[in-house]
């Protein structure tokens, strides 16, 4: 506990996995941990792109969310740099057109292995190092799509409703191992996959989900929150 401020952990000393963390949200939930003094694992397909530089507190570590053995390897190298693993975000995601009426079933499929299959593959590899830190912490970045369908490809919503699905049973499951799971599901963001309609100015920006992301983490284990939705514009949801 953060003896400044009992409301919080403390930050110090613990270790922080993020995936995608090369751009948009990852990079942006990147540089506000590393501000608030966490150690950082950050995965990604593009290392050279990474913009917090690796060191003594930060490991660059190559992640496909594609290669079922990705998310094993990370982990791994993350304990032989760290020694634990205190939390896990799940950022990576992608976006393809698939619909009932036309789209091609290998995008709905690959869709299914970055915004489902690998959160899950990432949650199974950090679990025993996330239940021996007593305050494990995962944050899945889902969608609003994954909420509720208003616009868009249906298998993208397809995909992030079922990362809810993992959200929830990963709460459940593992809430006696100290382990809080908090979906964070934002609506449009001003980053490269911002939908159309929507510009800099009306989107959510990248750092305002990275400063979601840092309160969860950092909240003490009698005070969980499932899901945060973030709306750039008014709609009512379920």
């Amino acid at each position: 506990m953060n003896a400044a401020n009992p409301g919080r952990l403390d930050p110090a000393g613990r270790v922080v996995m993020v995936s995608g963390a090369n751009r948009g949200i990852g990079a942006a939930i990147a540089a506000r941990l590393r501000q608030e003094g966490y150690r950082l694992s950050l995965g990604a397909r593009k290392l050279d792109e990474i913009s917090e530089p690796a060191g003594d507190n930060c490991l660059h570590q190559a992640f496909d969310a594609l290669d079922p053995a990705s998310p094993q390897a990370w982990a791994d190298a993350t304990v032989a740099k760290f020694g634990r693993i205190d939390g896990l975000i799940n950022n990576a995601g992608i976006a393809v057109h698939f619909g009932f009426e036309d789209g091609d079933e290998a995008d709905l499929e690959r869709m299914l292995e970055v915004n489902l299959k690998a959160p899950y593959r990432l949650i199974r590899a950090a679990l025993p190092h996330l239940k021996a830190a007593g305050s494990g912490r995962i944050v899945t970045v889902t969608s609003l799509a994954g909420m509720r369908f208003k616009r868009g490809s249906p298998g993208y919503a397809m995909s992030k409703f079922a990362a809810m699905g993992l959200s929830s049973a990963a709460r459940s499951l593992f809430w006696d191992d100290g382990i809080r799971v908090t979906a964070v599901a934002p609506g449009p963001v001003n980053t490269d996959m911002i939908p159309q309609g929507f510009t800099g100015d009306t989107a959510t920006q990248p750092e305002t989900i990275a400063d979601v992301v840092a309160m969860v983490l950092a909240m003490p284990n009698n005070a969980s929150v499932a899901a945060v939705p973030i709306n750039a514009v008014y709609e009512p949801l379920p």
